[in-house]
């Protein structure tokens, strides 16, 4: 060990010392009298034979094994040399990695055009397509993606065919075929191609060279179930998991769930009750336990109810408590952290998860509640005491709520309003919340003032409580301060933007406070949060309409019966759009609809009547006034007009019958008499005459009630010079006139105020009121002539030859 000379030791800390300092280990001068190396040298190396030259197609044997010289035989060593050279110089650089030799040479070329290469191609085009056809899937584009899949299979198909003719059918890649046939059925089921999808999915399950091909069944019987085919899902469901090892624990429970949905199909509830079981024994999760409470219920079992709404509450959620998002202390580095996973993706999940237990344990409560004993309060009762011992406390309050809403839907209001409240003396969110819902609840009863106090108290306790800023608006736009409703619903607005209500009712203050621009910005903003709502689309129209814009007014009724097609008021606003400017034939078609629709609207009836009696249609014009005749029996015009119409249409024994019905209805009617006597005369009966002295007899007593009318305008009118007289009388008393006659003036005027009627009143209020003149008859309304056109129709008088007194003539 004298001449093996070891490496210095360096300082760690150095890494780049030593490298040039002079290693003697290396020096080759000495190698002849190093024992070591001299020993090494006598090796199988050392004593191979001189090389010699050797005959092509022969070989030379040589020995295993070697030994040294003394005959030992020793292990097999290297057949080649370390490397190291006598003619090594002690100058030459250290190169272990060969570096010096220069680069590698380039790497050979493949041929494109040989066999191999083609069909590394054609596999590379097929794995493409199958990528573009998945990313076509999840961008939406169904009809794309199947496009691809097929082309898939086309290429992948041929490919095969090449691979048999150049190599072996060993060297076939199953995982490519795999790949390519089940992306295929994807697609076809997908764009709803569901024969295709499950012969493309026996393809792969009948090929025994696929391991994992009986795993497909899970989608083939998801196929079934979407065709509504519930036996054959059950039974592939089954042979889907007889075949999925019990190690993929989640995947067995999601299959036995979707055959407890198949059987809740099929309406077989006790094979379904047994899958949703096992699942809550197993790996329990929200799903199944609301689907088993939906089974117990359609059984009526009430004890099985309870105890699967225990096991439902019992359910883990597997989230972190909300006081973990909560800073604690002052650390900005914490603080930070805090604030950035507030909300992130994961935090969201859990709200969601969170959101989603909630749902299901509400629905249940109130499902359960009415059944699971004698009343639905008793059963309310029930689960708020087995939801406080849950994880769920919160959520008492809320079935509390929901129990007054309950009574609501019964229309038992006292109880409603008794149960919430109790929520006056409980925590701010709640007593809010009751609070929001009784001040709506008096709303709704007219009682304007019971809600105003309980908006208020929903507003000092919770002030950023949008439904309560809300009710509040609600209260005082119902007493006319349109100003102060707007401002609350402003602050609704600010505190949540989404508060549809908030910017419905802003848009309706707008509109009454004739800020048509604004009430219209409202709404219109308003349909960008509900696209598809009939009364806001209704609005908008109403808005384009008050702003005299007639075309888009048009416009959005459209939109608005493309929602509600069945709308006869929206019709019949579109048909008087297109009355107003001038297009007869489509405003026909829209009132027409309309009347289809609802035919008792009497405004839809008189137009539609009035449109035959114009375009010289009166019979199909008598359908319509005997509907209004109907609809109004009380009113003499819409039997006027119908009697009319067979004048018109010349079926005067008809129109004679009808008027004599109407005089019987309505005897003191002069247009019915006037008529009358007109077709008696025309058609030379004897009833003229009689008919003639009605109409006399009924003139004479109209010009007697009129003069009557007179004397009391004129009675009137000197009430007020009286007045003024008397006035006068006083002033010149007062100024030294005879007391003695304006004793007598006043006496005279209270003798002719006790003669009107109505002077209890006070004597000032009579000479704001206006005087009505016109006599009102105790069987109805004077009745004018019916509109038997549109327009004025110039033609011969029927009656020209009629030897009447002017007397009798109508006016």
């Amino acid at each position: 060990m004298k001449n093996v000379h070891l490496a210095p030791e360096v300082d760690e800390d150095d890494l780049y010392s030593g490298y040039n300092d002079y290693n003697p280990t290396f020096d080759t001068e000495d190698l002849e009298n190093d024992p070591a190396f001299q020993r090494a040298v006598k090796t199988s190396h050392g004593r191979r034979p001189p090389l010699t030259a050797k005959v092509p197609g022969t070989s030379i044997s040589r020995p295993l094994a070697t030994g040294y010289g003394d005959g030992v035989a020793r292990p097999m060593t290297a057949v080649q040399a370390a490397g190291y050279t006598k003619a090594a110089s002690r100058g030459s650089a250290f190169d272990p990695l060969g570096q010096a030799r220069g680069p590698a040479p380039p790497l050979e070329i493949k041929n494109e055009e040989s066999p191999e290469g083609k069909i590394k191609q054609l596999e590379k085009k097929v794995n493409e397509l199958v990528e573009e056809s998945c990313i076509a899937h999840s961008c939406g584009d169904l009809k794309l993606a199947l496009e691809k899949a097929k082309d898939a299979g086309r290429k992948e198909r041929a490919l095969v065919r090449q691979r048999e003719q150049t190599m072996s059918p060993a060297n076939i890649n199953l995982d490519l075929t795999y790949t390519v046939l089940f992306n295929l059925a994807s697609q076809y089921s997908a764009n709803e191609m569901y024969a295709e999808a499950l012969n493309t999915y026996q393809v792969i399950v009948k090929n025994k060279m696929f391991v994992n091909g009986g795993m497909l069944k899970v989608n083939m019987a998801n196929i079934y179930l979407k065709q509504r085919n519930y036996s054959k899902a059950i039974k592939f469901y089954r042979m889907a998991l007889d075949q999925i090892p019990s190690v993929h624990k989640e995947m067995r429970i999601k299959i036995m769930q979707n055959i407890g949905v198949a059987f809740v199909k099929t309406g077989q509830y006790t094979d379904a009750i047994s899958s949703f079981e096992h699942i809550m024994s197993t790996l329990p999760n929200l799903k199944a336990g609301f689907n088993l409470i939906l089974c117990y219920f359609a059984t009526g079992d009430r004890e099985q109810m309870k105890k699967a709404f225990h096991k439902l509450i019992s359910v883990p959620l597997e989230i972190d408590d909300d006081d973990k998002y909560i800073s604690a202390g002052d650390d900005p580095h914490t603080n930070l952290l805090i604030e950035a996973i507030k909300n992130d993706s994961l935090r969201q999940m859990e709200r969601e998860r969170k959101s989603t237990a909630e749902r299901y344990i509400m629905t249940a409560a109130k499902l359960i509640a009415p059944a699971i004993e004698t009343s639905f309060a008793v059963g309310y009762d029930w689960c708020v005491e087995v939801v406080k011992a849950s994880q769920y406390v919160e959520l008492a309050n809320d079935l509390e709520i929901n129990k007054a809403i309950t009574y609501l839907r019964q229309k038992d209001f006292n109880q409603a309003v008794e149960t919430l409240k109790m929520f006056e003396k409980k925590d701010s969110r709640v007593k809010s919340a009751a609070a929001t819902n009784l001040s709506f609840l008096y709303f709704l009863e007219n009682e304007f003032k019971q809600a105003n106090s309980y908006a208020d108290l929903a507003v000092n306790v919770d002030r950023y409580n949008p439904s309560a800023l809300t009710n509040k608006g609600n209260t005082i736009f119902a007493n006319g301060d349109y100003e102060k409703a707007a401002e609350f619903y402003k602050e609704a607005l600010r505190n949540d933007s989404s508060c549809t209500e908030a910017l419905y009712n802003i848009g309706l203050t707008y509109k009454k406070l004739n800020r048509l621009d604004e009430a219209l910005d409202s709404f219109l903003k308003l349909h960008a949060i509900l696209r598809n709502s009939a009364q806001v689309l209704f609005q908008i129209a109403n808005m384009y309409e008050l702003m005299e814009d007639p075309n888009q007014a048009i416009e959005w009724l459209m939109q608005l019966i493309s929602v509600v097609p069945t709308d006869s008021h929206a019709l019949a606003k579109l048909g008087e759009l297109y009355d107003n400017e001038g297009d007869k034939s489509q405003a026909f078609q829209y009132y027409y609809e309309s009347y289809r629709y609802f035919p008792s609207n009497i405004e839809v009836i008189e137009w539609l009547g009035a449109y035959y009696i114009d375009t010289q249609f009166c019979e199909k014009a008598i359908h319509y006034f005997e509907r209004a005749a109907l609809i109004q029996p009380t009113q003499v015009k819409w039997q006027l007009m119908v009697a009319s119409c067979y004048r018109r249409s010349g079926n005067y024994q008809k129109a004679l019958d009808t008027y004599k019905a109407i005089h019987r209805k309505f005897p003191e009617n002069a247009e019915c008499l006037r008529f009358l006597v007109r077709l008696c005369t025309d058609m030379g009966l004897k009833e003229v005459q009689e008919y003639a002295t009605k109409l006399k007899r009924l003139e004479k007593l109209k010009e007697i009630r009129e003069q009557n009318d007179h004397i009391s305008i004129n009675s009137v009118k000197r009430v007020k010079s009286g007045r003024d007289g008397s006035a006068r009388a006083r002033r010149e008393g007062s100024a030294g006139g005879d007391p003695g006659s304006v004793t007598v003036k006043g006496e005279r005027l209270s003798a002719k105020l006790k003669s009107l009627p109505g002077t209890n009143e006070p004597y000032e209020s009579s000479v704001n009121k206006e005087i009505d003149a016109s006599y009102i008859d105790p069987l109805g309304p004077q009745i004018e002539r019916p509109k038997t056109a549109l327009r004025k129709k110039i033609d011969e008088d029927e009656f020209a030859d009629e030897e009447l007194g002017d007397d009798l003539l109508p006016e």
